[in-house]
């Protein structure tokens, strides 16, 4: 009986945490305060492209090469962008841009930035988000008078 205690213990532990991670992975975090006038510094000289920040919003996603979420999330975050003559999508390459990546914190991939139209975080979604979710945080911005 004493033996099956640690072990009801560590799986408790392991259940409440996965619970956790599949349930804050994807959703968006509004966020304040941080302006990353670094990104389009450090984008300019990067292969990622001529950059084209959009005038109403940005979203700058963060992906790996071997991330399969990744790609759903590029195919997402592209299908909704054509759509919108003011918002613009930029996919960066994570393990090529190692200092913009721990400036800006971040942890994982994906990870898609949202940036109004003076190019201040607005939101964060960490893992990949859900078309909903997507739209509402963009609709959730005022367009830059």
């Amino acid at each position: 009986m004493k033996t099956l205690l640690p072990l009801a213990i560590v799986l408790a532990i392991a259940s409440s945490y996965g619970i956790w991670y599949r349930r804050s992975r994807g959703k968006i975090k509004a966020r304040s305060g941080v302006v990353p006038a670094v990104v389009a510094g450090d984008l300019t000289g990067a292969s990622t492209g001529p950059i084209k920040f959009g005038s109403r919003v940005t979203l700058l996603q963060f992906s790996s090469a071997f991330c399969s979420p990744c790609r759903a999330t590029r195919a997402l975050l592209a299908d909704i962008t054509e759509e919108m003559s003011d918002v613009s999508h930029i996919d960066i390459d994570a393990e090529s841009h190692l200092e913009l990546v721990r400036g800006l914190d971040i942890r994982s991939t994906p990870t898609t930035l949202i940036l109004d139209g003076n190019q201040v975080e607005v939101g964060r979604a960490v893992g990949a988000p859900k078309r909903a979710q997507v739209i509402a945080a963009i609709s959730a911005v005022a367009p830059v008078k």
